[in-house]
């Protein structure tokens, strides 16, 4: 069993910011790439960004030089610093670990319950 406990959404003001967390815990052997996603109501789920193993990053074009993503492996934990957030960037977050149990076991991915991110002023 895995589990993904994501954390630090909220309700921010035009030009704010939030970091967001997600850890993981339970029956990993290793951890791939780690990456965050949203959705919009009415859109379709996204790629915000993503860090590989070996913390080579990617980026929405909408998000870069605004949001960073890291990654803590003694943790198992990924975040998401999101600055200068406009209300276009209101949306549910969700992690997505690539997770092996075993090292017998094939990659799977691992989704978040989601955290709400509202921009408003």
């Amino acid at each position: 069993q895995v589990q993904l406990v994501e954390s630090g959404g909220g309700l921010v003001q035009p030009g704010g910011s939030l970091r967001l967390s997600c850890a993981a815990s339970g029956n990993i052997y290793s951890i791939g790439t780690m990456g965050w996603y949203r959705q919009a109501p009415g859109n379709q789920r996204e790629l915000v960004a993503t860090i590989t193993a070996r913390s080579n990053t990617n980026y929405a074009n909408s998000v870069r030089g605004r949001f960073a993503i890291s990654r803590d492996n003694a943790k198992n934990t990924v975040y998401l610093q999101m600055n200068s957030l406009k209300p276009d960037d209101t949306a549910v977050y969700f992690c997505n670990v690539e997770i092996r149990r075993s090292v017998w076991a094939t990659m799977f991915d691992a989704w978040g319950q989601g955290t709400q991110v509202t921009v408003s002023s």
